[in-house]
């Protein structure tokens, strides 16, 4: 049997054809998303944190989504800068502290007061993700909030001891949040707000005396290099934790189809601020033993000492109290929240 040219070359036609045409009922292009943050790629923050939240993503996705990370604030602007980044479609995805514009998210400082977290990342991480499902809808409508959580208790890393109120004044310690700052200047220090990626040129320069971090954080700026002396607060409520947004591009987001907003949903809210809270905890454990062995003096206050912090920094929460009570907010109902919150977790 024979076949003509022409049904050969049309019987072939149709088989190059047939995978093009089928095609969309089985595959579908790979989508790629940039992740903009402030933190060095050696931090704990993106190697045990983000690059695993991303690597999840990927494989929940069967591989259409890509995620690419870039720490150090490598596609430009400053830490301030990235919420705006992510909502105006510079990038798709950020990594930020909503205390880094002072202000513009005030629903979110109450877990910035101090004496309000707990000392425990996970308490802390837990309780502000469920405050945020809660309170922040209208604050963060803008974007697609993917989750919202806080660190664990912070503590002052300075050039000279801190064992008392009294050893606080004058010192200039960088502050992360407006409310951390003011919670210092009560105590008697000069605060001085700045992203954590200016911390060791400022130290180096002595434009700051410390800092107030969780010990998680030590490491990638070298502080443990830069101050000998570590001072922690006891037990909860802790000094003072800031709270994160991992925030992308609403756009971006809603133009995914289902099944891609699905391997995003089923790694964020809850389970991403676990990942966050649980991390920070281990990591921060790590980090102290590390500066234990080398020699740097850590010291606590004592429950008395701590008591006083507590009472002088009291006015600060009545002063926010009042704040956001002229931006419509009842802070009062907002402070029994996570208050009770952090109380729920930290008994878990």
């Amino acid at each position: 049997m024979t076949i003509s040219r022409r049904r050969f070359i049309g019987a072939a036609g149709a088989a190059l054809a047939a995978p093009a045409i089928a095609r969309p009922a089985f595959a579908q292009a790979q989508v790629t998303l940039k992740l903009h943050h402030f933190l060095p790629p050696v931090s704990n923050g993106h190697t045990k944190m983000l690059a695993p939240w991303a690597k999840a993503v990927e494989q929940d996705s069967g591989g259409k989504i890509k995620i690419d990370i870039f720490p150090s604030m490598q596609l430009g602007g400053t830490p301030p800068q990235l919420y705006d980044q992510a909502r105006d479609g510079v990038v798709d995805i950020v990594w930020t502290l909503p205390g880094s514009t002072a202000g513009r998210f005030p629903t979110t400082e109450v877990f910035e007061l101090p004496f309000v977290g707990a000392r425990r990342g996970i308490v802390n991480a837990r309780a502000s993700q469920e405050f945020a499902d809660a309170n922040l809808g209208k604050e963060t409508s803008d974007i697609k909030l993917l989750s919202y959580w806080s660190h664990d208790h912070g503590l002052i890393h300075a050039t000279k001891p801190v064992k008392t109120m009294g050893d606080l004044k004058g010192l200039k310690l960088r502050s992360p949040t407006r409310l951390a700052g003011e919670a210092l200047k009560a105590l008697g220090a000069t605060a001085v707000p700045m992203p954590i990626p200016q911390v060791p040129e400022s130290l180096a320069q002595k434009v700051i005396d410390g800092c107030v971090v969780p010990w998680e954080v030590v490491p990638a700026i070298k502080l443990h290099e830069l101050v000998k002396n570590h001072t922690e607060i006891p037990g909860s409520p802790t000094l003072y934790t800031a709270s994160f947004f991992l925030a992308m591009n609403k756009t971006k987001y809603e133009g995914l189809p289902a099944d891609l907003k699905a391997a995003i949903d089923k790694n964020s809210g809850m389970k991403f601020a676990e990942l966050a809270g649980n991390m920070w905890d281990t990591a921060g454990a790590a980090v102290l033993e590390m500066v234990k062995k080398r020699g740097n003096t850590i010291t606590s206050i004592s429950a008395e000492e701590k008591a006083k912090w507590v009472k002088t920094t009291g006015p600060v929460i009545d002063a926010w109290i009042k704040q956001v009570k002229d931006k419509g907010l009842d802070g009062g109902k907002l402070l029994e929240q996570a208050r009770a919150l952090v109380a729920k977790y930290d008994k878990a």
